[in-house]
């Protein structure tokens, strides 16, 4: 459901209030292709009146959507209803795009995989990690983002981006989600004596 209500304005004509009818069932219908539409405004002109052709006919539909705004324009149209017809095909035809592309967004881009460092090699500047099906994939320090290769330890949980390398399954760039705690120090019980030398 829209947040506004659907605005029609003419310019140079006076429109009927059927066309006005037919051009709110339209803009209504609109939602039908996208779901998210804020706010949606048609503007019907008719600029130019050329003596051999008749009018010329322009629709305007301005449309806002979340993170964006489309504007279709149809202009030229001999008749009324063509322009109204052509602007509204032009604007499902950009809704649906829209639906699409965000559809795909969101499918493909969905949260790398995580893991686990399981062996590092600091001197040589790598390192592997075990996936969740148990898999060690091979890293390199210029992987790991915000230079945090060497804050790394065996059971660092990072997130992952998988490729093919020259000998196997390489991460091409790792992210720190949770540093591996740190192994308790044995602590000093209280009042006991210390000795110096």
């Amino acid at each position: 459901m829209m947040q506004s209500p659907v605005q029609i304005a003419s310019r140079g004509l006076s429109l009927a209030p059927w066309w006005r009818e037919r051009i709110l069932r339209k803009s209504e219908k609109l939602e039908e292709y996208f779901g998210r539409i804020t706010r949606c405004r048609v503007v019907v002109d008719s600029p130019h009146r050329h003596h051999h052709k008749g009018r010329d006919y322009r629709v305007r539909v301005d449309i806002e959507l979340p993170g964006a705004f489309l504007v279709i324009n149809r202009e030229g149209c001999p008749t009324l209803d063509e322009a109204v017809e052509a602007a509204f095909d032009a604007a499902q035809r950009r809704l649906e795009d829209r639906a699409r592309l965000m559809h795909h967004a969101v499918k493909h881009h969905e949260a790398p995989p995580e893991g686990a460092v399981v062996r590092l090699f600091r001197d040589s500047g790598y390192g592997f990690l075990e996936t969740g099906d148990g898999r060690e994939i091979y890293f390199h320090r210029n992987s790991v983002l915000d230079g945090a290769f060497d804050r790394l330890t065996p059971g660092t949980r990072v997130r992952f981006r998988e490729e093919a390398g020259e000998k196997g399954p390489q991460a091409s760039t790792v992210a720190v989600v949770r540093l591996a705690p740190l192994p308790e120090r044995p602590r000093r019980r209280r009042g006991a004596a210390v000795a110096y030398r």
